[in-house]
C-alpha cells in the first residue's frame, strides 16, 4: 500500500499494490496499523455504510461535529467518482479549501479524511458503489451538512443542470454561514481530539510536537 499526503492535513490517497492472475486481481484495501503511521493517530473501524448512486448524483459536503468526530476511508468499489476533500476546521491553516480525486474502482484507490473534514462525491457511471469506513457511529444530530455549490468553496462539479442533489444539500448553508452560526468544528478541538487518539494507544508515548491538549469531553 502506498500513502500520499494531500494538501489538506489530515487528507491521504492510499493507493494498494494490486495482484493480479487470470482470475483477476487481489489487492489489500486497509491495514491499521499503516494508517495509523501515516495519519498520526489510530483509525479504528466503528460503523461501515454503502452508497449506490446513478450518474450525476452528487453527494456531501457532509461532515461531522467535534466531539464526536468521525474520521473515514472512502471507497469507489463499482464505478468511478470525483471524491472531494473540505477543510471544516476553524483555524485550520488551510480552512475553506478542498482538494479533489478521481476514484475508480478498477485502481482500489481510497481516500482518507481525519476528523474535522468534510467530504462529498459525484458519481461519474452510473450504479457506482461506495463504501465509508467509519471511525465512529452515526449520532443524530451531529451531522454536518453544506453547500456543495458554496461559491467560496469553488468545486468545479461540471454542469450542474446535470447534477442530481438530495434537496437537504441543497437548502444546506454555505461555509460562512455555517461558521457564523457554530456550526462547524474548531481546529484546535480537533487537534487535541488526534493526541487523545494517539495517547490512548500508546500511553508512553511524547506529545506530538505541536499537539494540543484539552479535557476529554464529559
Amino acid at each position: 500500500m502506498r500513502y500520499r499526503e494531500l494538501s489538506i492535513e489530515g487528507g491521504l490517497l492510499l493507493s494498494p499494490d494490486k495482484i493480479t492472475d487470470s482470475r483477476g486481481c487481489f489487492y489489500e484495501a486497509y491495514r491499521p496499523g499503516e494508517l495509523a503511521d501515516h495519519a498520526g493517530h489510530p483509525f479504528t473501524v466503528a460503523q461501515t455504510n454503502f452508497s449506490v448512486s446513478a450518474h450525476g448524483v452528487l453527494r456531501g459536503i457532509h461532515g461531522t461535529l467535534t466531539p464526536p468526530g468521525q474520521a473515514k476511508v472512502v471507497t469507489c468499489h463499482r464505478g468511478a467518482v470525483l471524491d472531494v476533500i473540505v477543510d471544516l476546521r476553524q483555524g485550520s491553516p488551510t480552512f475553506g479549501r478542498h482538494q479533489s480525486q478521481v476514484l475508480r474502482a478498477e485502481s482500489g484507490a481510497a481516500v482518507y479524511l481525519a476528523e474535522g473534514l468534510g467530504h462529498a462525491f459525484l458519481a461519474l457511471t452510473d450504479d457506482t458503489c461506495v463504501g465509508y469506513l467509519c471511525s465512529t457511529p452515526f449520532v443524530p444530530g451531529t451531522q454536518i451538512d453544506l453547500d456543495p455549490f458554496d461559491p467560496h468553496l469553488a468545486i468545479d462539479w461540471g454542469p450542474a443542470k446535470d447534477l442530481h442533489v438530495s434537496e437537504k444539500d441543497r437548502r444546506a448553508p454555505g461555509l460562512a454561514e455555517a461558521a457564523r452560526s457554530g456550526l462547524l468544528p474548531r481546529y484546535d478541538d480537533c487537534l487535541a481530539l488526534y493526541e487523545r487518539l494517539r495517547r490512548a494507544a500508546d500511553p508512553s508515548a511524547p506529545p506530538a510536537p505541536g499537539a494540543r491538549t484539552a479535557a476529554a469531553p464529559s
